[in-house]
């Protein structure tokens, strides 16, 4: 795990890949959990014997909202960014889904720091995210999440 103390440390690691997280199994229960939280009960998430018998990947996916919304979780694996205030997941760009997380895949987040900039006080940095499954070639997805700190 990489940690960050503040402004100078997080800019140090811009250009770099800073770290893979753990790996995290995505089973039904905590698709099912994501569909009633989003109330997106769409059948090749939470029917698995209709997903089984006629979906294209023979078993439920993963929402990709809910892959999406392990990228705090994941990231905290990878680096502790200490001495801060506050901390904003300010947007998301870029993203691409690349291939769908089936039912029991395990992913981990791997992340690159893109860009790191002082705005009066305010560090904004990007973060390319990229989710992979193991066993499989293409990831999952891949985009740049932005953070806003103050330390």
């Amino acid at each position: 795990m990489v940690i960050i103390n503040n402004f100078e440390e997080y800019k140090r690691l811009e250009g770099s890949m800073v770290g893979t997280s753990s790996w995290h199994s995505i089973d039904q229960q905590q698709i099912n959990r994501f569909a009633e939280a989003t109330l997106d009960y769409q059948w090749i998430h939470v029917d698995e014997k209709r997903a089984a018998a006629e979906g294209p990947y023979r078993s439920t996916i993963a929402h990709g909202y809910l892959t999406l919304s392990l990228i705090p979780y994941l990231w905290k694996q990878i680096a502790e960014v200490r001495n801060v205030k506050m901390e904003i997941n300010y947007g998301i760009e870029n993203f691409r889904f690349g291939l769908p997380v089936k039912v029991n895949d395990e992913v981990c987040l791997q992340a690159t720091v893109k860009s790191v900039n002082d705005l009066r006080g305010t560090v904004k940095v990007t973060v390319e995210a990229k989710l992979l499954i193991k066993d499989q070639a293409k990831p999952a997805y891949t985009g740049d999440v932005i953070f806003l700190y103050h330390f």
